[in-house]
């Protein structure tokens, strides 16, 4: 990556425009410097933190207020005996501290990515240097009035009331007055002085510091005047040495401190960089380009729909897309057909790609890591070095031949233009065949017929041409792979003014040649677009297939999660019968005990119970083989679930989103369970691996508890073979044989937050009110007492959280005063303890 290389695709501009968004100075001082970086993983990885940053930036999670003053000087200052920081200086410090904690507090947040998070652990902590600068400084710059000062300070305005008043007396003083040229007092070299007229010189005894250019008046300080100035001096030099010997001190902490700041301003100008990547990747609305380096993308640079940065609003995007086995494309077509900038598109992109930033182009778009990116565009001709155009270019070719290898990106502009066309052609070619020798990735502009016949004839070579609109004479800036461009001199030298009899001696200097070419050149053009409109309509109908085929599959498996929930039900059923037979049958035996009793009649009851144990035994044992069949369905049905739920495609989302990682909805757009698609269909999300109907019982699975089989949800383990289990706003204590899980319902716990705090919102179990200001959370409860007081629902509880007992006190006095409230309460510790608090309405 030479200097020239970035001129020439104004690189530069674009890197200047990123340091420019940086916060610190020192940080854009580092990135104006920097170069796009050339290694895979080195790519990835930047590209995968400025992803975080735009995530987090773009999450509407504010940004502290951050300012990063320049401070590599004063650290290298401290730690020197003797050395002693000046209040402006320790007042930076301070400033940095204070932004490096509230830097590392923002990315420890939970919105934060993993990458971000990592390196804010790398910031040491400088909340102690910020204590230390701001105990004597105050937030705007100022020396703060500190115990040890204030004695010198009340003596310092003492004597300076003494000095007005004797000033005063001599301004006010009539015989005096006649001699002053001024009725104000003046300063000279920071003393008070009168300005006398000079012919009174002598009358006013004191030191004369200043004669007037015109010498009529004379600047003197009276006698008693010098001993209050003396003074007053005294007591400045004292204040002045007293804050010298506080930042001296001040400069001693600061510098046991030196090495966090060190590592911290190293850090923070790392994290600057990259918020200021992030931040003109979403001032230019980019999207970062996926990674041609991965086994789905393999080689493939592929652009769509891209806008040069520079172009400003009325751009026309460009669409590029070379294959991995595509190593050479020979662009041709009219001179303002846009070839130029789309060449300069591609290696801007490529340099901007590499610098960790998202790119002005469409979803989809791919881009390989080069380790050099080659140019060589526009007029090189240069007078003070005796080069022609030709020989420039020359010069040019043998430096970028000496150094592309199968990795670089070489972008080549009216290749073989300015000299022979016969010779440039000859040179154009054995250029071209050095690079495809080196597997180097080419873009090559040129006007040469023959070049054409050359992309046709060479394994890895693609012709291409810029659209033209033949009949309105003007260019679309579409770039058509496989069919080379015409030139169109001859109509565009007549729209722009040549005489017509030139124009049409020139058609006829045509030959038959020529035009066949041309013909030729045409009828592939609409071949070309046939084939595209009909790939086109065969992808949208393969499309449509395997839509219909998921959409089937899920079908099917719905139906047959039904069938196995049916099936469990009737065993459980069957169970239950068992049960209450075994129960009466005991009942009728007591009966019988109770009356008249034989030794007959007690035989034949012993022996119809032996003759129902046995029964009951083998109906068990069955039911037992039939839970264990429902079982193994049930693990059949989970990996189903799973390998469909990986398959199903999910919505459409932008590509700065997919690198914070946040994959939005699943298929259906649904976060979790079975769901409508986006066309009426049904859609599994990755979260309907979760609707499954678990193996055993355990903590935080739903269960039908007893012989109502009321859905609860399993809480704890309360003794050996026993759970609790709440039900609705109860928990009670249930033997495990009386649970059977479930399949989680589809719609999950209500739960009040801040999206839906509308007015008529229901009553919910459970309220959240963390992350609210005060004034909404007690909207909010408001709103919640109210809904359950009309709904009969007279338990709920409310997580307000612990923090610093802001919402815990505003909504335990809001509670307090109202008289639908029977009573409140903290929850149990392994329930939330003094984050939650449980309410019981008056019923």
């Amino acid at each position: 990556m030479n200097d020239k290389t970035l001129r020439l695709l104004e690189f530069d501009v674009i890197r200047e425009r990123v340091a420019g968004r940086c916060l610190s100075e020192e940080s854009q001082a580092l990135l104006a410097a920097e170069l796009p970086l050339v290694g895979n993983m080195a790519v990835a990885e930047l590209k995968s933190r400025v992803a975080e940053f735009v995530s987090l930036l773009g999450s509407g999670f504010p940004a502290p207020s951050l300012i990063f003053p320049a401070i590599s000087v004063l650290i290298s200052r401290l730690g020197k005996d003797g050395a002693a920081l000046e209040l402006e200086e320790a007042y930076a410090l301070g400033l940095f501290a204070q932004s490096a904690v509230s830097l590392t507090a923002w990315l420890a947040s939970e919105r934060s990515g993993a990458g971000l998070k990592a390196l804010a652990k790398e910031i040491p902590d400088c909340s102690e240097v910020a204590r230390e600068v701001f105990r004597i400084v105050d937030k705007d710059g100022s020396l703060r009035d500190l115990p040890e000062l204030r004695e010198i300070k009340r003596k310092l305005q003492g004597l300076r009331r003494e000095l007005e008043t004797i000033t005063n007396r001599y301004l006010s003083d009539e015989d005096t007055r006649r001699m002053l040229q001024s009725e104000v007092a003046t300063q000279r070299d920071g003393r008070m002085v009168l300005a006398v007229k000079s012919n009174y010189r002598n009358r006013i005894k004191g030191i004369i510091h200043e004669v007037s250019t015109t010498g009529q008046t004379i600047f003197v300080e009276p006698e008693d005047v010098v001993r209050k100035n003396n003074d007053i001096l005294f007591e400045e030099r004292r204040l002045a040495s007293e804050v010298a010997r506080i930042l001296r001190e001040l400069t001693a902490r600061i510098g046991l401190r030196r090495e966090e700041l060190t590592v911290s301003r190293e850090a923070v100008m790392v994290l600057d960089g990259l918020r200021a990547r992030a931040r003109y990747s979403l001032d230019i609305t980019g999207c970062f380009a996926m990674d041609a380096n991965d086994r789905e993308h393999e080689g493939r640079l592929a652009l769509k729909k891209a806008r040069h940065p520079l172009l400003g609003g009325s751009v026309v995007p460009i669409d590029l897309a070379m294959e991995a086995e595509t190593r050479v494309v020979i662009v041709t077509g009219p001179n303002t057909g846009g070839k130029t900038v789309a060449l300069k598109t591609v290696g801007l992109f490529a340099l901007m790609n590499q610098f960790g930033l998202a790119l002005p182009l469409g979803e989809g778009s791919s881009l390989p890591v080069f380790d050099g990116v080659f140019a060589d565009i526009g007029d090189e001709q240069s007078i003070s070095q005796s080069l022609s155009t030709f020989s420039a270019h020359m010069t040019n070719m043998a430096y970028i031949t000496s150094l592309a290898t199968e990795r670089s990106l070489v972008l080549l502009d009216e290749l073989g233009s300015g000299t022979d066309p016969e010779e440039g052609s000859a040179i154009a070619m054995s250029l071209l065949d050095h690079f495809i020798a080196c597997r180097s990735r080419v873009i090559v502009t040129t006007h040469h017929g023959i070049l054409k016949n050359f992309g046709y004839t060479k394994p890895g070579v693609v012709n291409a041409s810029v659209d033209f609109d033949a009949k309105t004479l003007s260019p679309t800036y579409r770039i058509v792979l496989g069919i080379p461009g015409e030139s169109h001199a001859i109509e565009i030298a007549a729209r722009n003014g040549l005489p017509a009899d030139i124009v049409e001696r020139s058609r006829t200097y045509l030959d038959e040649e020529r035009a066949d070419v041309s013909e030729l050149i045409k009828g592939l053009k609409s071949k070309h677009q046939e084939l595209d409109q009909a790939e086109a309509a065969r992808n949208k109908e393969e499309q449509k297939l395997r839509e219909d085929r998921r959409k089937s599959d899920l079908r099917e498996l719905r139906l047959r999660q039904k069938e196995l929930e049916l099936r469990e039900q009737g065993v459980g059923s069957l169970r239950r019968l068992l049960l209450e037979s075994r129960k009466s049958l005991e009942n009728l035996v007591r009966e019988l005990r109770e009356g008249e009793l034989t030794r007959e009649k007690t035989l034949k009851v012993k022996e119809f119970i032996a003759d129902l144990e046995r029964s009951s035994a083998a109906e068990n044992e069955r039911l037992e083989l039939e839970e264990a069949s429902l079982a193994e369905l049930n693990e059949k049905e989970r990996e189903e679930l799973t390998r469909l739920a990986l398959q199903t495609p999910g919505p459409k989302s932008t590509t700065r989103s997919k690198k914070a990682g946040s994959r939005g909805a699943s298929a259906g757009g649904h976060e979790n369970g079975l769901g409508k698609g986006r066309d009426g269909g049904a859609g599994i999300g990755t979260d309907t691996l979760l609707n499954r109907i678990p193996s055993k019982v355990e903590p935080g699975i739903e269960v039908l508890v007893g012989t109502s089989r009321r859905r609860g949800l399993v809480l704890r383990s309360a003794k050996k073979g026993a759970w609790v289990v709440e039900i609705g706003a109860l928990k009670m204590t249930f033997p495990e044989r009386e649970l059977s899980p479930v399949a989680p319902s589809a719609t999950p716990k209500a739960e009040i937050t801040i999206m839906d705090l509308a007015p008529g919102a229901p009553a919910a179990f459970e309220l959240n009110l963390r992350g609210m200001r005060l004034e909404e959370a007690l909207d909010a409860l408001r709103r919640q007492v109210d809904a359950a007081a009309m709904s009969g629902l007279y338990e709920f509880s409310i997580i307000h959280g612990k923090g610093d007992g802001v919402l815990q006190k505003g909504v335990h006095e809001y509670l307090k005063g109202q008289r639908v409230v029977a009573d409140y309460y903290f929850a149990r510790p392994e329930d939330g303890g003094y984050g939650k608090t449980m309410v019981a309405l008056k019923r």
